[in-house]
């Protein structure tokens, strides 16, 4: 069976577990195909041993029971990782808009022997993830899921977003490449029709979308750490690397050689204490705020642009408090 109609069957049984009832031509509008691909694809299933009920009067087709959650294998190890990760992020105070996870997590739990589902409880229960902040996404859901929809029907979207840089709401055909959690908000990375370039946009700051007929190829060998590159964190800036080196006092030096900040990063500590910590970055904003984070405990030797965009950044903040 070829990839492409594994997926599409997946994908139909993924549908028809989420409820209630379907008639061929809905299905076949959602999945994108004939309605005789349908009925062939809904053979296929029963085939498989997934029990459907059809309703002749209505001509709709439903689950004739939920699909049994098979646990497989799973050590007790294993399945308490899985429910204390989905548990812990599938909470919007984590990963907004990650619920599922719980649910899917209480299911698990829910297909154990007893004895094993109390004992990994008591295992699950020990462990506490504390998130770092979440950004206010209240009434963002709707668009979210409006991100997912357009990816996975390879749509192209009209956006329109409260730009930091452009400093106005601009509007923008948007053809949604990646969608990526980091630190506290969610992010779109796709290809921007006004600034005819791939770009990210802070899901916080779209204020609407609306998903067009015109459809769109991912770019051939696209990746997001091929867009990102060396970028400090998100936003990639410049066409050239930049190879950064910082001097850490030794009351926070032990601090940061223990965090993997970068891929990329080199540290060698000295004889004083002090420490030594090198990165190849793309674009200098980013790293700037986190230097910037330890004070007067970090010191930029170089690259100068760097050395003295730190520098006048400190000044501004003594300005504010030498008022």
């Amino acid at each position: 069976m070829k990839d492409k109609r594994i997926t599409r069957l997946l994908r139909l049984l993924k549908t028809l577990e989420q409820g209630g009832t379907h008639n061929a031509k809905h299905l076949a509008k959602v999945h994108g195909v004939s309605r005789r691909t349908i009925f062939r694809d809904l053979e296929t299933l029963r085939d498989a041993g997934i029990r459907l009920r059809y309703n002749r009067k209505a001509e709709s087709y439903s689950m004739a029971e939920p699909v049994p959650l098979n646990v497989g294998d799973l050590s007790i190890d294993e399945a308490t990782a899985l429910v204390t990760l989905a548990n812990q992020m599938g909470d919007d105070r984590h990963v907004p808009f990650f619920t599922a996870a719980g649910l899917a997590a209480r299911k698990l739990s829910g297909s154990l022997p007893r004895k094993t589902r109390d004992q990994l409880h008591e295992v699950a229960d020990a462990v506490t993830i504390v998130p770092q902040g979440v950004a206010n996404l209240n009434g963002k859901r709707k668009l979210f899921g409006e991100l997912l929809e357009a990816r996975r029907q390879r749509r192209v979207l009209r956006m329109e977003y409260a730009s930091l840089t452009e400093w106005e709401t601009i509007s923008t055909k948007l053809r949604p490449y990646q969608l990526m959690y980091c630190r506290h908000s969610w992010y779109v990375v796709g290809r921007s029709s006004i600034h005819r370039e791939v770009r990210t946009f802070k899901l916080a700051r779209i204020t609407e979308l609306e998903i067009l007929d015109e459809e769109y190829r991912l770019p051939r060998g696209f990746s997001l750490k091929r867009y990102l590159k060396n970028a400090w964190r998100i936003v990639p800036e410049g066409n050239k690397d930049l190879q950064v080196v910082i001097r850490f006092s030794p009351l926070v030096a032990t601090n940061v050689a223990e965090v993997e900040w970068h891929p990329t990063q080199q540290l060698a500590l000295q004889p004083d204490g002090s420490l030594l910590f090198e990165a190849t970055v793309s674009g200098l904003n980013e790293i700037s705020w986190w230097i910037l984070g330890y004070a007067d405990q970090a010191e930029v030797l170089r690259p100068a642009r760097l050395r003295k965009l730190v520098g006048e950044r400190a000044a501004n903040m003594a300005k504010i408090y030498d008022r």
